[in-house]
């Protein structure tokens, strides 16, 4: 039977997740979005850093905390893993597109080797004062964790947004991948500002693995649940756009809840994809790009 508070509820679930879908995506909307890199291995990436939020929770520190002290090491990583793909694959020419996807499909199947070797294929979980608890607002619950997610997803954003509009290497790796050669008569170099912008995605993704790892446990291959969902936010958002990213996340997040009530789980995963398919089909460049 129909009921409108089970409907606000839907809503308001689904806003929440969809900040989270938001966060977890900022790092390819970046990647994929501003810099042209078919960047398939970067919710591999999420589970990497969700493990590693593990790892350090294991000492007792918070998870937020924990993600704070792994943006760095993971930034240096996406350095170096751009750096290989650029010599390896970006330099030599054209069809860099299909090798560069076989090349993160590799690095992705390797994150996963890694981490099933090295935690087993349990699931993993973290704890912290805010999860597993719940804000009481009359009949309804709403989940801590989701709150902090929301938080995050909101400063990321807007951090984020507001780097790369507001400095000279923000508004370079906005340019890059239109007009390299204009960006070096203006005095940057294009492969650094896309190594340096690569790093950054990488870090956004340590962050949205530590909000990963909040939401809900995590094992190995969690990355394929997530490949789907990242890149239709991307996609739906308009390539490259941060704020859009968010308003893209909220999106899916509130399609999908009203899809889980009304039509059961077995559907909710299906939202992404035909989504994805659909604004393909309509408005390819995205609701929020011109």
């Amino acid at each position: 039977m129909f009921s409108f508070e089970l409907l606000f509820e839907a809503v308001v679930f689904g806003l929440l997740v969809g900040c989270f879908y938001a966060a977890i995506s900022l790092g390819l909307s970046i990647a994929f979005g501003l810099l042209d890199v078919p960047h398939i291995a970067h919710a591999a990436f999420l589970v990497l850093a969700a493990y590693m939020t593990f790892l350090l929770g294991s000492y007792g520190l918070d998870p937020l905390v924990a993600a704070v002290l792994i943006v760095i090491p993971f930034f240096f990583f996406g350095v170096l893993v751009y750096r290989f793909y650029y010599e390896a694959f970006e330099k030599r020419g054209a069809d860099a597109g299909v090798r560069g996807i076989a090349f993160f499909f590799g690095i992705a199947f390797l994150v996963q080797v890694f981490l099933s070797m090295k935690f087993g294929l349990d699931q993993r979980t973290v704890s912290a004062p805010y999860i597993g608890r719940s804000l009481e607002l009359g009949d309804m619950r709403i989940p801590w964790r989701l709150i902090v997610v929301l938080c995050v997803a909101i400063a990321l954003t807007v951090g984020l947004k507001l780097y790369l509009s507001k400095t000279f290497q923000g508004r370079a790796i906005r340019a890059v991948a239109q007009d390299a050669w204009a960006l070096r008569i203006v005095g940057a170099n294009p492969v650094l500002t896309k190594q340096w912008a690569f790093g950054i995605a990488t870090a956004a993704a340590a962050i949205g693995g530590a909000l990963l790892i909040i939401v809900s446990p995590v094992e190995p291959s969690l990355d394929r649940v997530y490949i789907g969902r990242t890149f239709c936010v991307v996609v739906l958002a308009g390539l490259g756009s941060m704020s859009g990213t968010l308003v893209a996340g909220l999106i899916l997040g509130v399609i999908e809840s009203l899809v889980l009530t009304m039509f059961g789980a077995s559907w909710a995963p299906a939202v992404a994809y035909g989504l994805l398919l659909l604004v393909l089909a309509i408005r390819p460049q995205g609701l929020f790009r011109q």
